[in-house]
């Protein structure tokens, strides 16, 4: 008699996620290099060779190591203030993407809630909250950002307050759309039927369906969160010196563009380098979690 094959166990959908995400190089790149930045992030105290804010008058604008005059000592060079630029750059990617994670954070928490109420409800409450949102979006995102924090005063928590508002409308708008989806389903007529009231339909029976778009769409944010403080930190408008935010030291570095290259380059390429892996590590979650994506 022939042997019977015993059917292959379905794979789960860890598995399932990490064979789509993985099939994107560049999403597995960024992933790996946002790996490294959160790993310096969370130990900069034992990873940063010198204390950020420890000023050497002796060696004020050493260039990095590997340019003539340089000091292995201070591998990337020193500010105008003798600071060393590497531990700034380090402790400076803890502040980013704190910004980052409390931005995100706010605006999904608020945006989704919105949404959701916007999409369930629908009539005039959905007509005045998608009319609020529109002309939070007819303002340009860092103009709206840089008033909201001339009224509110210039600082780092003022700064991700309005970043969060600014984002806000994105998310609003995402769940709204995926709300009147999902509500016309059959699931969702079969919940109602059986006695679901309106919040367990909400949270329950409606937004676990809407959150594949949410998750992408909260990891572009979260790159234009760090791109928005740092841009808020160069105005002026952000956090305020001497914090190492990579944006604030591209503020302090500006009259040293022509004659000292690395107090500039480096927090411009540190700024790079964090939002093309987020962005990457974004299209691959995008692949991983969209069916039509998966499907061809």
């Amino acid at each position: 008699m022939a042997a019977v094959e015993t059917p292959k166990n379905p794979p789960t959908g860890l598995a399932e996620f990490w064979f789509y995400f993985s099939r994107n190089k560049g999403a597995v790149i960024g992933l790996v290099v946002f790996v490294v930045i959160l790993f310096l992030a969370v130990f900069a105290g034992v990873v940063a060779p010198h204390d950020p804010a420890i000023q050497d008058r002796a060696v004020l604008l050493l260039p990095p190591a590997f340019s003539e005059g340089g000091q292995a000592s201070y591998l990337l060079g020193t500010d105008a203030v003798g600071r060393d630029i590497l531990s700034r750059l380090i402790y400076g990617a803890r502040f980013s993407l704190f910004i980052g994670v409390i931005v995100v954070t706010l605006s999904v928490i608020s945006g989704v809630l919105v949404g959701l109420i916007a999409g369930y409800f629908r009539g005039r409450v959905d007509t005045v909250i998608m009319r609020v949102m529109d002309i939070i979006l007819a303002f340009p995102s860092l103009l709206l950002a840089l008033v909201l924090v001339a009224v509110l005063g210039p600082g780092l928590v003022n700064a991700m307050i309005a970043i969060s508002l600014v984002n806000l409308p994105h998310f609003v708008r995402l769940t709204r759309a995926a709300v009147m989806t999902e509500r016309a389903k059959d699931y969702v007529i079969a919940s109602k039927v059986a006695g679901a009231g309106t919040l367990r339909l909400m949270f329950l029976t409606i937004l676990p369906n809407c959150l594949a778009p949410l998750i992408v769409q909260a990891t572009l944010a979260f790159s234009a969160a760090i791109l928005d403080a740092a841009a808020l930190g160069f105005l002026g408008m952000g956090a305020q010196p001497p914090t190492p935010e990579w944006g604030t030291m591209l503020a302090e570095a500006r009259e040293f563009i022509q004659r000292a290259w690395w107090v500039v380059t480096f927090p411009g390429l540190a700024i790079l380098i964090t939002v093309l892996a987020i962005n990457l590590m974004g299209d691959g979650l995008r692949d991983a979690l969209d069916p039509k994506l998966k499907r061809s």
